[in-house]
């Protein structure tokens, strides 16, 4: 046995591209000279599943026209099986062309006569008026995306009732208060995917022959996969030492009793894992003792206990090292565009490496929210410069430029200077994040995001109502969101909104004027794209510790030996707000197709609802209020664009002339010409020489050095045409 440490991410999380522990967790380990391996074992499955020979045991499995159990099956699933040779003789190649590998084969597939279609296609939106005629590319990958959710429909009817893409089993690891469910599965026969990922595992650990398996779960859906490989090594090789964690263990297993779960996995850690992982290294090596260990469950004489060392600190962000791609199989990912989206095809349409700008939340108020948990609440930014080595480090690994910052918040003055540092470093990529819709994202600031490959954002509207964006402790209005969803979108930066109903106290009449808020926000071009999920009440947010002050309650007091997150509430008003989910994904759906956005409200609900309150103007009336800025004479002036060129022109009127600096600014898409008095010109000339040269100025020094040329009215210069619309060419102020 190696002294190696096998990181394991259980199937399934992402189709597009690894899910970031892993590779968090081997950069550490690197830094400590500590031997590690890692494996997405989802994408190893599913690549296995979708091929000539894995598609040949699926058909195997399934009824046949002449079997008795073919009566039983859909209609749907009788097609697709009697279309069996088209499958089977198509799938390579699709898999193949969004891998990347096929790309000619885009023509074939979007023409609709290459692939065998069955129920998915049915709901197939307009592909001309969503990809139009240059789209080939996009329209056939959501034509392959389709085929394989066929075939996914096909498995999970006929083969194997858990699988899905992204959740295989979620049912049974959500809300599981009691582990029998998940128990009694596990000493079930296995399933066709658990005996294709045994097979997987086997001829790893027989590879690597690893000291221990780290097998991290971040979500319900990988909860029964990561049980069911912890519980075949148990089987096959009981000497390899067995922990989890990851964010399921971390939200949900932190008041674990059930003795039985220690039958899979000798440990389980919590919260940030590089100081438990390397303390459980050296105590398995006989270095440390048990009450060494950090934040970790393990079972004694029978009882689950925890051993968490106060003494032993978290490393600091700056000690973590790089995340660290190797092993993983990234030529393998898949390319899909399930929703004929922009904004929502990033998540799953791109090979994109995982990066942190800062840990935790800097607000972290929000009172839905688990803001009592570590990975919330200890917040440490990185520096710019560190995270540009990282980005630097990761691009020669990987190849890939692309990045996703997988902050919770990320903050707005992180996100600035890293800006800077990727403007300065001259560095292309791509990036996008999740943000507070705040007041710091001015039209400046999201010029400057854009210049630095920007490419969209995602935050929390949440319920669209002032009065319950309050209560939720949000910090921002709708009409602030309006605003800074124009700054970005005017920059040319997507928007994705989280949306989010059934808040405690929301009213019926609340949730419609929220819809009518979301409706002329999409009307207004200023988001591109959002999702509505009912509220969820989670133990360790400020509504599940506190229920009372929110007017709901625990439903019951059920005994917890297991998972321990979602509480089962009521809602004392007595509003039953499940029945407004349909319409309002309904009406989302048709707004981010821009279809609908004239209808009345009602016309997406089949029961009666209110007429909204909100003016049918308000948000365009918020984006016409004027705008001032009160600069501190310590902001900040940068200049990251193409100096002008100048021109003295004269001009005359009724016997007079006078004379005019013409600066003409060449950008990536436009000219911008301005026309100001000539010795305001080429002072602005000589200021933006200046900003070229340094990294920036303050206002202060600006306003100084506008006063030593001897001008006048430096604010009514500055801050009114032309020189404020200078943001476009790259002059910022922050």
């Amino acid at each position: 046995m190696s002294n190696t440490v096998f990181l394991i991410t259980p199937p399934f999380t992402q189709l597009n591209t690894p899910y970031p522990a892993t590779a968090y967790l081997k950069g550490f380990l690197n830094t400590k000279n500590i031997s590690s391996f890692q494996s997405d074992l989802g994408i190893d499955v599913i690549i296995e599943i979708f091929s000539k020979i894995g598609l040949n045991k699926i058909f195997s499995a399934c009824p046949s026209y002449n079997d008795s159990k073919w009566s039983l099956i859909s209609e749907n699933a009788r097609r697709i099986i009697s279309l069996k040779e088209d499958y089977i003789n198509s799938i390579d190649p699709v898999i193949e062309f969004l891998q990347g590998k096929q790309p000619t084969l885009a023509h074939l597939i979007s023409k609709r006569n290459f692939l065998p279609e069955a129920n998915r296609f049915l709901q197939l939106d307009d592909l001309q008026w969503a990809f139009g005629s240059m789209g080939v590319h996009d329209k056939a990958k959501h034509i392959a995306t389709m085929y394989l959710e066929d075939i996914s429909d096909l498995i999970k009817e006929c083969v194997d009732e858990h699988f899905g893409f992204s959740r295989y089993a979620e049912r049974l690891g959500r809300s599981a208060n009691s582990f029998d469910e998940l128990y009694q599965s596990l000493n079930s026969p296995s399933t066709f995917v658990d005996d294709i990922l045994m097979n997987i595992i086997d001829k790893r650990i027989t590879t690597i022959k690893p000291m221990m398996l780290a097998i991290s779960i971040p979500f319900p859906g990988n909860l029964y996969s990561g049980f069911r490989i912890a519980q075949f090594v148990k089987q096959n090789f009981p000497s390899i030492k067995i922990t989890m964690g990851g964010g399921f263990a971390n939200t949900e297993l932190r008041s674990i009793k059930d003795p039985r779960v220690f039958e899979f996995f000798d440990y389980i850690t919590l919260d940030d894992g590089e100081a438990p992982i390397e303390n459980l290294i050296q105590y398995i090596k006989g270095d440390k003792k048990e009450d060494e260990l950090k934040r970790t469950f393990l079972l004694k004489e029978g009882v689950v206990t925890y051993f968490n060392n106060s003494a032993c600190a978290d490393y600091k962000q700056t000690q973590v090292g790089t995340p660290d791609y190797s092993d993983l199989h990234l030529d393998k990912y898949i390319q899909a565009i399930e929703i004929i989206n922009p904004m929502h095809s990033l998540w799953s349409n791109g090979r994109w490496n995982k990066l942190t700008m800062a840990h935790g939340c800097y607000w972290g108020k929000c009172t839905f929210c688990d803001v009592s948990l570590d990975y919330i609440k200890r917040y440490e930014p990185l520096t710019a410069s560190i995270l540009c080595d990282r980005i630097e480090e990761m691009i020669a690994q990987t190849g890939e430029t692309g990045f996703h910052f997988v902050d919770e918040a990320a903050p707005p003055s992180l996100m600035r200077a890293l800006a800077i540092e990727i403007v300065k470093r001259k560095l292309v990529i791509s990036w996008w994040t999740n943000i507070r819709f705040e007041k710091s994202f001015t039209k400046d600031l999201c010029y400057l995001l854009k210049a630095s490959g920007c490419i969209g954002v995602s935050g929390g509207l949440e319920v669209a109502s002032d009065r319950l964006l309050e209560l939720i402790n949000k910090g921002v209005t709708v009409s602030q969101v309006a605003k800074v969803n124009r700054n970005f979108t005017e920059a040319g930066i997507m928007v994705h909104a989280y949306l989010m109903y059934g808040f405690p106290t929301q009213t019926a009449q609340e949730t419609i004027d929220s819809l009518e808020m979301v409706r002329q926000m999409f009307h207004a071009g200023i988001l591109q794209s959002a999702f509505w999920h009912q509220f969820a009440m989670t133990a360790h947010s400020p509504v599940g510790l506190e229920p009372e002050k929110f007017n709901v309650k625990k439903a019951n007091d059920v005994e917890i030996s297991f998972a321990d997150n979602d509480v089962e509430h009521i809602d004392l008003s007595g509003i039953d707000h499940t029945i407004f989910g349909f319409g309002l994904k309904k009406s989302l759906l048709n707004y981010m197709h821009n279809v609908g956005l004239e209808e009345p409200l009602h016309k997406w609900f089949d029961m009666k609802v209110p007429r909204t309150t909100v003016s049918a103007n308000f948000i365009t009336d918020a984006l016409d209020e004027a705008e001032f800025h009160s600069y501190q004479p310590s902001s900040k002036v940068i200049f990251i664009g193409n100096l002008p060129a100048i021109e003295v022109i004269t001009k005359s009127k009724k016997g007079n002339q006078w004379e005019l600096a013409s600066l003409n600014f060449e950008t990536k898409s436009n000219s911008i010409n301005i026309k100001v008095d000539k010795a305001q010109g080429v002072w602005l000339f000589e200021l933006l020489n200046k900003l070229k040269t340094k990294s920036h100025m303050t206002i202060q020094e600006v306003m100084d050095d506008y006063a030593k040329a001897e001008l006048e009215d430096f604010e009514l210069f500055w801050d009114n045409k032309p020189v404020n619309q200078l943001y476009k060419t790259g002059l910022l102020v922050f």
